[in-house]
């Protein structure tokens, strides 16, 4: 049998530290600029962040350069993995895929990069399978096909207060159709197909934190799933969430509550409310 597989991610995947470490995940950091000082995502605070967007203070964000995916990848290679899988945020959001792919192609051994498609949670569960089936024994195929196969399945649906964070920043994407009414709704959005994508209209906030439960229990259906609610400074939204759901979704396996970090924050604002439904994968 050969070494095994070793599995790199981004810091978009907000994954909890000790349960990242346990799977053996490397994580390569995202870039945060608040006032123009460019730090690593771990290296600044979601409060710090949160109080830069309610002050609307500029803060904008960069991919890694490619020279931190060769680094990830050296070591790696040098602690005996044969084979990496490189699992990352959409492409269509962010260039870091790009930066894996560069950096993949000098790499000193195979390295295979997946695109999720999706981000946060999304992101973290995709990496999580690829991680189990890893430390199975599975080849560089089977780890990356059960990192797209994940992604695949998995239904993200989030609430904002606000569309401006997102509008600034250019990620607004189809969603751009609603800002005409941005002002008079509380719109819940989606991600399709790598962009985010408009779902519903709500008059009230009340009204569309009570819709995402009911979209997310539709996603969840009778299948075992993993949870992940995720805010940023909305941590009684997130709780009560996910006390509702607990309830409403007894098939669910894992629920995992928590604050996104400054790369997703500095795009969707204070107040932000979302929910990953990740159905597990069938043993293989």
């Amino acid at each position: 049998m050969g070494s095994p597989v070793a599995i790199v991610t981004d810091s978009t995947a907000y994954l909890p530290r000790e349960l990242a470490e346990r799977h053996g995940l490397t994580i390569v950091p995202l870039q945060v600029a608040i006032g123009g000082a460019m730090r690593d995502e771990g290296d600044i605070t979601t409060a710090e962040t949160a109080r830069a967007l309610k002050e609307w203070h500029p803060v904008t964000t960069s991919r890694p350069a490619p020279e931190r995916f060769a680094h990830a990848y050296k070591e790696a290679a040098g602690t005996g993995a044969s084979a990496i899988v490189s699992v990352h945020l959409s492409a269509s959001m962010s260039g870091t895929l790009e930066a894996a792919r560069l950096a993949a192609e000098a790499a000193p051994v195979p390295v295979e990069v997946v695109d999720t498609g999706t981000i946060g949670l999304g992101l973290g569960f995709a990496a999580l399978s690829a991680a189990a089936t890893a430390l199975s024994g599975g080849n560089l195929t089977a780890c990356a096909h059960a990192a797209r196969t994940r992604a695949g399945l998995t239904r993200s649906l989030f609430y904002v207060d606000t569309l401006e964070h997102l509008r600034r920043g250019g990620r607004l994407g189809a969603a751009a159709t609603l800002l005409g009414s941005a002002l008079m709704v509380k719109p819940l959005l989606g991600i399709t197909e790598g962009k985010i994508t408009p779902l519903e209209k709500v008059r009230t906030t009340s009204r569309a934190l009570s819709r995402l439960e009911e979209l997310a229990v539709q996603a969840a259906a009778d299948r075992k799933v993993d949870i992940g609610i995720q805010h940023l400074a909305a941590a009684p939204r997130a709780e009560t969430l996910a006390t509702h759901l607990r309830t409403r979704i007894p098939t669910a396996e894992d629920i995992y509550v928590g604050e996104v970090g400054p790369v997703i924050g500095a795009h969707v604002g204070p107040g932000m409310l979302g929910v990953v439904i990740a159905p597990q994968l069938p043993p293989s």
